[in-house]
Formats: C-alpha cells, sequence, structure tokens
C-alpha cells in the first residue's frame, strides 16, 4: 500500500478542486486550494520523499485556452522528477508518446478510451500500441447511478455506459499496468471514503490500482488498508497541509512507505 501524490492543474495553475464540479464551459471549477507554487516545487518535493508514481492531472480540455499552459506546469514537475509522474489529460493515440519523451513514467487515459459512453476496442489497441500495455494506466473514475458505479468521462461530466464490475476490471487488465479510480462524488469534500469502493477494488484488482476521494483523516487510511487488504495504493489532494488542508504530509507520506 503506497502513497501516490498528485499534481492537479487547471487554468494554468497546480490547484485542488471538487472533483464534481468541473466544467469545460468557460473552464470553470469550484477550487479547494490554489498554490502559489509551481508543478516543479511539488515534483522536487515528491522527489525528495522518494514518493515514486504519483498523478499530473490535467483538468482543463485539450481545447481550452489553458491547456498548454497545463502543459508546461506539468513538464515542469516531470522535469524536476523524471519517470516519478504518470500524466493524464487530453491522451490519445497520437500524443501519448510525447507526454512519455517529456519524463512521464505513464500515461493515464479515459476519455479517449470510453468515447461517446462506449468502450471503443480500438482506441484501446492503438494506445498500446503507441506507448505499451506495460505504460498505460486507466483511469476508470465514476460515479453512482442507480446504485451502481459506472465509468464517467470528459473531466467527470459525462456518464457512460460501462459499469464497473470486476468482470470489467478484469477484461481492462490485459490492456494496461495499472488502475486510478477516484470515487468522483467524494473528490475534494473530504466527507469520507467510498467503502464499497475500496471493498470492489480489492476483491476485483489483481494489477496496481490507486483509489482517490473523500479522505480526510489518517483513520481512513487504515480502513483503506483494511478493506484494500493491504494491496491498493492511495492519493490525497484537499486534505493535505501543502494543499490548505489539515492532514500532515509528512504523517501521510510516512505511512504510505510501511
Amino acid at each position: 500500500m503506497r502513497f501516490r501524490p498528485c499534481v492537479d492543474i487547471h487554468n494554468g495553475k497546480v490547484k485542488q478542486i471538487v472533483g464534481g464540479s468541473l466544467k469545460d464551459e468557460k473552464d470553470f471549477a469550484e477550487e479547494n486550494f490554489v498554490s502559489e507554487l509551481d508543478g516543479a516545487y511539488y515534483g522536487e518535493l515528491y522527489k525528495s520523499r522518494s514518493l515514486k508514481g504519483g498523478h499530473i492531472i490535467i483538468l482543463n480540455p485539450a481545447g481550452s485556452e489553458y491547456y498548454d499552459a497545463d502543459c508546461e506546469q506539468a513538464f515542469s514537475a516531470m522535469s524536476a522528477y523524471p519517470n516519478g509522474f504518470q500524466i493524464g489529460g487530453g491522451i490519445n493515440g497520437e500524443n501519448a508518446y510525447r507526454f512519455l519523451e517529456k519524463g512521464a513514467s505513464h500515461v493515464i487515459v479515459t476519455s479517449y478510451v470510453f468515447k461517446d459512453g462506449q468502450l471503443h476496442y480500438d482506441r484501446l489497441e492503438r494506445l498500446v500500441k503507441a506507448v505499451g500495455r506495460e505504460r498505460l494506466v486507466l483511469d476508470l473514475s465514476c460515479r453512482k447511478k442507480d446504485g451502481k458505479y459506472f465509468i464517467v468521462t470528459d473531466r467527470w461530466q459525462k456518464f457512460t455506459d460501462v459499469e464497473l464490475t470486476t468482470a470489467a476490471i478484469h477484461e481492462l487488465e490485459g490492456s494496461c499496468a495499472e488502475f486510478l479510480i477516484h470515487a468522483v462524488d467524494s473528490e475534494g469534500k473530504q466527507h469520507g471514503i467510498e467503502r464499497e469502493l475500496v471493498s470492489l477494488m480489492a476483491e476485483s484488482c489483481t494489477i496496481p490500482a490507486t483509489y482517490a476521494g473523500g479522505i480526510s483523516k489518517m483513520t481512513e487510511l487504515e480502513v483503506i488498508k483494511q478493506l484494500g487488504k493491504g494491496k491498493i495504493d492511495f492519493t490525497v489532494g484537499s486534505a493535505l497541509d501543502i494543499f490548505g488542508g489539515d492532514l500532515l504530509f509528512e504523517d501521510v507520506a510516512a505511512f504510505g512507505r510501511d
């Protein structure tokens, strides 16, 4: 069980947002924290603590006026910590390898593969061919609808028709190295973790998988460790003191190295 730190980038700034608030229109997001520091600072911080495998998430769409500025922040973080980060946001079969060349260890993809609510196997195959299964992370971030978890895309705004089940997870494991799964309705709210989702991940995932969403207390890390059977990694954003929260970054980093 490892702590996977994050660098979320929106409108050219490192920030923490309420996940479900993100909208493409006017590049809006409800903000929890906007950093005065750049991506390189966080890259150097995580490198100094040997926290490898963190996630850089570009939150603006590729067509946004801010996307290039987001990428510059991301590249500065990766330059500070080469091969220390995975990166997602606007990545497709054509540009994926560019992000690896810029220093990412893996690319993280959702919307390109789950286009228009459906899983497109041809796009998934194109990605695997472009970067290799061993450098691809599938983001299966999800929201509940009618009591079931469904994968969401386009910066968590659109439901797909793909229910997150054990069968779906097993089907996708052969095409990627890891999963990143945000509990979107809990993301950035610090209201507690979604235990049902952690349990589903522990029961279903046979490759590395990271849970995100709602973590606000050290006791919740113990719950993830127990429900996740010690094999589910975790990421924390808004709750950390380095992002304006109450959880001490050093305590979380130490816990995630146990």
